[in-house]
């Protein structure tokens, strides 16, 4: 894989470990960042991945976030929100309950053990002051799509009277099973949707994920378009290979974005790219780049 998220949402609390690979090009990356910001047309919310920018020190990717225009740190646990707020900066989409990508809530066997969790992050979240968590379907492991259907929806109705209590929305993430994620299960839009509507507590809804959906349907600006209520938060990041979302790649940012706009959103985007260059210089890039 070209890179490993699994892992990487286990291992950024230790990014104090890699401090001593940060080398000057960081801090030439920092100066670039601090430049004045330029206005932002407001359109757009603008968030950015923590794992991404693991090698940077949480309370340096706030500063130079905020500097961007930057909002919001998304996938960030209840030991980083603190640090988050210092800087004036929520996470659109809070991690911190579940079990991970691979055992989510399509096998009856995690529920009791998933709900638990749901649960006990609900209150903390809203401690916070964070309305949004993040959760997956699970891997297939031999299971037909109606019956994954069916095994989400009597899990997730479960946490729904909860959610509902808490002001809470989890947020499904549409991941590829072609490249990244091999037998995911809610790897299709259509597949997410049919599970919103059984639920049908605006409580739930999808991480549409512009990458991992480009590589598994295409079609992105007429499904935004068709699904737009069903779609709580956007993800990020250039195809092939996840990196920046320049004129290396072949999605076309600005008009997605514009979509996006045009469908009266306002939830968040976050860059969800790795980055090949200069990290924080390739952030304000995509930033402008977004900002429609």
């Amino acid at each position: 894989m070209p890179y490993s998220r699994r892992t990487a949402l286990k291992t950024l609390t230790g990014t104090a470990l890699t401090l001593p690979l940060l080398t000057t090009s960081f801090s030439r990356s920092m100066a670039q960042s601090q430049q004045a910001a330029p206005m932002l047309k407001g359109h757009i919310n603008h968030s950015v991945c923590r794992w991404c920018y693991s090698k940077i020190p949480l309370d340096d990717l706030c500063k130079a976030a905020k500097e961007m225009g930057i909002k919001s740190i998304d996938l960030t646990g209840p030991e980083e929100w603190p640090v988050l707020k210092k800087y004036g900066l929520t996470s659109a989409l809070p991690q911190g309950a579940g079990k991970g990508i691979g055992d989510g809530f399509n096998n009856p066997k995690f529920h009791d053990e998933l709900v638990a969790s749901y649960e006990a992050i609900f209150p903390k979240l809203n401690a916070a002051g964070l309305n949004t968590v993040i959760c997956f379907s699970g891997n297939r492991r031999g299971m037909s799509n109606e019956e994954g259907l069916e095994n989400c929806a009597v899990g997730l109705k479960r946490l729904m009277p909860s959610a509902e209590k808490h002001g809470i929305t989890m947020i499904m993430e549409l991941l590829n099973s072609k490249v990244d994620h091999k037998d995911y299960m809610c790897d299709h839009t259509a597949w997410g949707v049919d599970l919103c509507k059984r639920i049908g507590s605006e409580n739930f809804k999808l991480l549409y994920d512009i990458y991992h959906m480009q590589i598994m349907e295409g079609d992105i600006i007429r499904t935004i378009r068709e699904h737009n209520k069903y779609i709580g938060h956007y993800h990020t990041g250039g195809n092939p290979g996840r990196n920046e979302i320049d004129e290396s790649q072949e999605l076309y940012y600005p008009a997605i974005m514009k979509a996006i706009v045009d469908t009266g959103f306002k939830g968040y985007v976050a860059q969800e790219f790795i980055p090949k260059r200069d990290p924080l210089t390739s952030l304000k890039e995509a930033v402008l780049l977004c900002d429609v």
